[in-house]
């Protein structure tokens, strides 16, 4: 791929962590979901700047990968932000295809926490706890010892 340098304008701007990385969040332009979340290092952010197509650092193989490369689903990048930290990039892409490594829309897709269930769940576990932290009718005094 491209070594095309970062520009100094981002380059001052962004805050890569300890391992030369920083979150990338990938949103649908038209409509605003969260597509993915995947890391850039330096070169990955310079050359989607470059070529305005979404490229990421494959912690796992460790080098860049051009998402669409091999699946044909691409990413047209139409803006890049940085966070108020500069510790977070959010593009905005016309996603063409599916997001997802596994053939859905969005990463996110069928997979939300049911924040209602949890909660009943979380309820439920702490009467269980309360209930097993009483003693048995066998462990009670009286006050006939």
């Amino acid at each position: 791929m491209s070594s095309t340098p970062l520009p100094a304008a981002v380059r001052d701007r962004v805050r890569f962590d300890a391992d030369g990385l920083v979150p990338a969040i990938t949103q649908d332009a038209a409509t605003g979901e969260v597509l993915m979340m995947a890391w850039m290092n330096d070169a990955a952010l310079a050359t989607t700047l470059a070529t305005r197509r979404g490229t990421y650092w494959s912690r796992s193989r460790g080098e860049l990968w051009r998402k669409g490369a091999s699946s044909g689903h691409t990413q047209q990048v139409v803006s890049v932000a940085l966070d108020c930290d500069g510790d977070t990039v959010l593009l905005r892409v016309e996603q063409t295809g599916p997001a997802c490594h596994t053939g859905t829309t969005s990463c996110f897709t069928d997979r939300a926490v049911d924040l209602d269930a949890l909660e009943a769940a979380e309820a439920a576990d702490t009467v269980e706890t309360a209930e097993a932290a009483r003693p048995g009718e066998e462990d009670r005094t009286d006050g006939d010892s």
